[in-house]
């Protein structure tokens, strides 16, 4: 009978110490805790699992500890980030569930900053927040204090679509190579240490293009979709708006035997008016080029000139700027660090930072 009673005993305190161990990896940060840092335009409806929508969104916070799981629900299509822990990037990819942490860590503090990789129109994720031990902390992490904010509009140059395929083909099947951290847009940005978004749109057109909607449709609004909530965009408030548009467009009506869209002028036109109501101060700058259409067909070319010659005679605060670097499929890495180089050296020029 002592026996089985130290038996028990010992049953019941390895019970005790699998419960005690179980319950140091339990401790749930939830994702609207006031420790996590957010940056982009993303969908708080629901801020216990906002929706990281955009190409270029963040979520970042420092933790302490060995442990980490980051958790995600909801997702549609496919949803990529760059990890950043401790200053070294990891390649994410973000299922439902909890994901384990790509590194293994120390009992000190770490950070981690999420960034989404691949753009809005291929998929977006929830995230819920992260696990980690009982015993641990959180923080906020230190944000900067930017004095310069971009946003970037555009179709699938600004994405950064495809720009880690290999050299000779496109694929849209696997959206961990389109990096929109490597984007131009990205590179700029970082140039002048701005605060940006990134709403760009793979296949858009301002008359015609590859997707069901066109710009004007979808630039305001938390998802590209037409019938999703819009955004207040006016909440953010740049310095300087890019606007890149006009390559599907052209493609699109050329591949379909068509005319360039004969409306393709006076829509432009009308966009850029909506983004200086929406953005007063900002410093609007068009741009064209980055493949062939933008670099070298007529029927787009000609066209864009109008819009910018209307534009500049009418808003002081518009400008135009025609990247001399183009690739012949979608911009791959290097490309993208050549025009964003050009870009830079042009913005540097106008001294408005």
């Amino acid at each position: 009978m002592l026996k089985n009673h130290k038996t028990f005993l010992s049953l019941g305190f390895l019970a005790f110490a699998l419960l005690l161990s179980v319950s140091v990896l339990a401790r749930v940060i939830p994702a609207n805790d006031t420790t996590f840092h957010y940056q982009g335009r993303i969908d708080f409806s629901n801020s216990s699992a906002p929706v990281v929508v955009w190409q270029a969104s963040i979520v970042a916070i420092e933790f302490s500890g060995p442990k980490l799981q980051l958790g995600f629900s909801g997702l549609e299509g496919q949803a990529y980030f760059d990890a950043e822990i401790d200053g070294v990037t990891y390649l994410l990819k973000g299922q439902n569930g909890w994901i384990e942490s790509p590194v293994k860590l120390d009992d000190g503090w770490h950070s981690i900053t999420l960034f989404k990789r691949n753009e809005a129109s291929t998929g977006h994720i929830a995230f819920k927040g992260i696990k980690i031990d009982n015993r641990e902390k959180t923080k906020r992490p230190q944000t900067k204090d930017y004095t310069t904010r971009f946003i970037f509009y555009g179709d699938s140059i600004t994405v950064g679509a495809c720009n880690e395929d290999e050299p000779t083909a496109d694929q849209w099947s696997d959206y961990s190579t389109h990096n929109n951290a490597k984007s131009y847009a990205t590179l700029v940005a970082n140039a002048f240490d701005a605060d940006f978004r990134n709403i760009a749109i793979s296949g858009i057109g301002i008359s015609v293009g590859y997707q069901p909607y066109t710009v004007d449709k979808v630039w305001n609004r938390y998802y590209p979709d037409p019938t999703s909530e819009i955004a207040k965009p006016s909440y953010f408030k740049p310095d300087v708006v890019f606007v890149n548009y006009g390559e599907n467009d052209d493609s699109f009506s050329k591949n379909n035997n068509m005319e360039f869209p004969a409306d393709y002028a006076s829509r432009y036109i009308e966009q850029v008016k909506r983004l200086r109501t929406t953005y007063p101060n900002s410093k609007i700058v068009i741009l064209r080029g980055g493949m062939y259409g933008g670099a070298k067909s007529e029927r787009l070319i000609k066209p864009w000139e109008k819009v910018v010659t209307a534009l500049e005679a009418t808003d002081e605060n518009i400008y135009h700027y025609v990247f001399k670097h183009w690739h012949n499929l979608h911009p791959r890495v290097k490309n993208h660090k050549i025009m964003a180089d050009e870009l830079v050296v042009w913005l540097k020029q106008k001294n408005w930072f």
